[in-house]
């Protein structure tokens, strides 16, 4: 196989990083594309309506005419637009994620976030002008990881799951030429992204391959005399008091009875990791990034997010050693968090 590593780095499109720290948020649909735009966000990532991307939901995601559009709107305020096609080919099925870079690639985003190393062997045959992204499922935890994908493929950026501490972060930034893209705000995942089997284990279809970790067909809500219950494919998730809200069930942030203990969140409590005040520590470690989590979310949720992440970055760079993260900041994201709560998750380890 022809690699980037028979040529310099340098003729990778995008490989140069500029000055500062980008804001990249999501959209799942146009509007929301729109409204990430228009509260400041530097960059917004998107998916097609087929399996290639880790939101594959009816009703999200991006068709020939709605993504033309929003390319045209983003590029015509100066903003980039990614598309993530960020999920593992199946064996009988591999040209749908071919079509998909070519279909990237000729649609003039400005890059395509990938996980599976043959998508990327692909794109750089295929569509050697594209910038490549190494995707969080494609589980990259240490710089020889990152390495790989550069020296192979002249990746040019890289988003880091969300189990490393800040200093783990620091020593990847420290080893490797990529730039670094982290989660700042949005749901958490209890596994390295790119590892998870629980999906599966329940409906056989696991998020790595068919994009959303409950499908939506499987999904079964049910009044009963002790509560709502939440169902996937028939195995009970979560049952609630009347009253109590509701999120979308997963295995992972159900409720279940283990030994002695009854009805508590077993594996993940729902939460939303929020780095607010993080900011000055990601941006003195050299982080190029920070992205958003929430393609499913509302464009409402996109506006109030973003908006508020874009004023404490602007705070962060004008004068980082006098930074603090404003109260109500923090009042406005809780309002759009998992369970009105927020955590520093794996980044505040001070163990590491």
């Amino acid at each position: 196989m022809t690699t980037v590593a028979d040529s310099p780095h340098q003729s990778r499109p995008g490989a140069a990083p500029a000055a500062g720290m980008e804001l990249v948020c999501p959209a799942g649909s146009l509007p929301a594309l729109k409204a990430a735009v228009d509260n400041g966000a530097d960059c917004v990532y998107l998916g097609f309506r087929d399996a290639t991307n880790a939101r594959n939901f009816a009703g999200l995601n991006f068709d020939e005419a709605a993504i033309e559009t929003g390319i045209r709107y983003a590029h015509d305020r100066g903003r980039k637009v990614f598309v993530a096609l960020n999920t593992y080919p199946q064996a009988a099925k591999a040209e749908l994620w071919q079509r998909a870079v070519d279909r990237a690639a000729h649609s003039g985003v400005d890059a395509v976030i990938l996980a599976d190393p043959g998508m990327m062997a692909y794109a750089v045959k295929h569509q050697p002008q594209l910038r490549l992204h190494l995707s969080v499922q494609g589980s990259a935890t240490n710089y020889e990881a990152l390495d790989f994908y550069y020296q192979h493929f002249g990746i040019a950026r890289a988003v880091l799951p969300r189990v490393l501490s800040m200093t783990q972060v620091a020593q990847v930034i420290e080893k490797t030429p990529v730039e670094i893209e982290v989660f700042g705000f949005g749901s958490l995942c209890v596994m390295v992204e790119g590892r998870c089997a629980l999906s599966s284990y329940a409906t056989g279809e696991a998020p790595n391959t068919n994009g959303v970790c409950s499908p939506p067909k499987a999904v079964r809500w049910v009044e009963t005399p002790q509560g709502r219950e939440s169902r996937l494919n028939g195995v009970l998730i979560d049952r609630y008091a009347p009253g109590e809200n509701a999120g979308y069930p997963t295995l992972c942030k159900g409720r279940f009875d283990v030994g002695d203990e009854k009805n508590y969140y077993a594996i993940e409590e729902p939460t939303s990791l929020n780095t607010l005040s993080l900011l000055p520590d990601l941006m003195k470690i050299g982080v190029r990034a920070i992205k958003v989590e929430g393609r499913q979310r509302s464009p409402a949720y996109v506006a109030q997010v973003t908006k508020v992440l874009r004023a404490a970055i602007d705070s962060c760079q004008a004068n980082p050693l006098h930074y603090k993260a404003r109260t109500d900041w923090f009042s406005e994201l809780d309002k759009v968090a998992e369970g009105q709560q927020h955590t520093l998750g794996a980044y505040h380890r001070p163990w590491k």
